[in-house]
């Protein structure tokens, strides 16, 4: 007969596992993917390497579990602004711009690591699916704005995919070598309004609230 785990130990596993991505987490977010062995997280973890692979069959394998959780809980936030109702379109993608900027910057490491740092090839194939992701909550939220005569005609895909690389794009060197202070107000403020003029925005448009 096959051994069934009791819930007790189940729940122990789990609590484990959890324990685990939080710490290879934090550990890819101080050197980055290339530096996070499955030595430096399970040191990190207090685990031997050996109760590492009991979790994860390989370095590969949790390192996507990392990207995945850290980028969906992104995704999920950006989500949640955009989404609101609150205001209108232009006003909420400002906001979601701004508040996706601020939360990259308070935690520059992770964000560097989720949005540029090299990484093998199975968290690049996850970064693809997350841009499209990203790319589907700008669209809906331009699609929006053109339905209320906020944002001109234009095609909603090509504004989304445009804005996801250009957000990106101006946050990686920032990320690498990070502004502080006014410098980094400054670089939120230009890259809400560069986001407001690739979707066609009036340049007055502001966010509702600080993040």
């Amino acid at each position: 007969m096959a051994y069934r785990k009791t819930p007790a130990v189940q729940s122990r596993l789990d609590a484990a596992r959890e324990h685990l991505v939080e710490q290879a987490t934090s550990v890819v977010a101080d050197v980055g993917w290339a530096n996070a062995s499955v030595t430096a997280v399970a040191a990190a973890a207090g685990m031997s390497v050996g109760s590492v692979y009991q979790h994860f069959p390989s370095k590969g394998a949790l390192a996507v579990e990392v990207f995945r959780r850290a980028s969906g809980h992104e995704v999920e936030v950006l989500g949640e602004v955009l989404r609101d109702g609150s205001g209108d379109p232009v006003q909420r993608l400002a906001l979601g711009v701004e508040v996706f900027a601020r939360r990259a910057m308070e935690r520059r490491g992770l964000a560097h690591a989720l949005l540029a740092a090299p990484a093998e090839p199975a968290v690049g194939q996850e970064r693809l699916e997350f841009r499209r992701r990203y790319r589907e909550l700008f669209a809906e939220i331009v699609r929006e704005g053109i339905g209320s005569g906020r944002l001109p005609e234009q095609d909603a895909d090509v504004t989304a995919a445009a804005l996801t690389g250009a957000i990106g794009e101006v946050l990686v060197d920032p990320l690498s070598a990070p502004a502080e202070g006014d410098a980094a107000d400054h670089l939120v403020t230009e890259l809400v309004a560069m986001s407001l003029r690739c979707a066609g925005a009036a340049p007055a448009a502001r966010p509702l609230r600080r993040p």
